[in-house]
């Protein structure tokens, strides 16, 4: 099984880039990191922890994917990915531009952890239509395939409509999408579509959803994708857990903080190695 680690990376955190470094000096596999473009004060939305006030370092988010470069840079062997960035509030032919070279700066080491988001305001502030949030992202990530895999990319949707056009560079590899989000037919049917994988914080419900997740992938004529536990706080049995239900990847979540309260955490996690 193979570990990685994620951070909610803000300005006040330990750098990403460091993180990265440090993470792969120890033998971590993957480094994820999240996105919000801003947090709107107004708390209509209830905060997804379900908390009164929503903790400070949701409106201090660095960029993931600016910071992931400089990660690239700096690292020659761990995964680089976003775990998640939110494709629905994003302009999908400046993401495609922005992934592709990031892809190559790192050598074809980074994985597109995509989610719906869960802050309706934040959303409303580009232009995203709360409803149809989920068929958004599924349209944006087809037209940045479309952009990273031809030589004349054209695509004509509900959200996106561009005519033939070239966009260079293209990725280094095959960039791998992960959805993140609650197991439903929704999100399943995504996956099984356009997916590479599903990307699940905690593990509650894994082991109930995976028949559903499998019907879904076997409807669309695939073979079972990766289930990647996001965010755990890892012990023995926790591990052995996901082991038996065929997981290959769990990332596991250290605290938003500097480096001298993060390292320690990242020292005692080598243990599960």
């Amino acid at each position: 099984m193979r570990l990685g680690v994620t951070m909610f990376a803000t300005d006040r955190a330990m750098r990403v880039h460091e993180l990265a470094r440090e993470a792969e000096d120890r033998g971590f596999a993957s480094l994820y990191v999240p996105e919000h473009t801003h947090i709107p004060v107004s708390r209509k939305t209830p905060a997804p922890t379900g908390v009164d006030h929503l903790p400070e370092e949701y409106a201090r988010t660095v960029d993931p994917l600016v910071s992931l470069a400089a990660a690239a840079a700096v690292t020659g062997r761990i995964t680089l990915g976003t775990g998640v960035c939110l494709p629905a509030q994003r302009d999908p032919i400046v993401t495609a531009k922005a992934i592709a070279t990031l892809d190559r700066i790192a050598g074809g080491r980074f994985v597109l952890g995509a989610g719906y988001g869960w802050n309706a305001e934040e959303a409303a502030d580009h232009g995203v239509p709360w409803k149809r949030r989920r068929a958004m992202v599924r349209e944006h990530v087809l037209a940045m395939r479309e952009l990273w895999t031809k030589e004349e990319a054209a695509f004509d949707g509900e959200f996106v409509s561009f005519e033939a056009a070239w966009s260079w560079p293209k990725p280094a590899g095959r960039v791998p999408v992960l959805l993140g989000g609650a197991p439903g037919p929704t999100l399943f049917a995504h996956i099984a579509e356009y997916g590479d994988g599903w990307m699940p914080i905690g593990g509650a419900g894994i082991r109930e959803a995976l028949p559903d997740l499998r019907a879904a992938c076997a409807k669309e004529g695939r073979d079972m994708v990766p289930v990647v536990p996001f965010g755990t706080l890892p012990s023995p049995e926790k591990l052995d857990y996901y082991a038996s239900l065929g997981v290959e990847e769990v990332v596991l979540r250290v605290p938003s903080a500097d480096r001298d309260a993060v390292l320690p955490v990242l020292d005692d996690f080598t243990r599960y190695l």
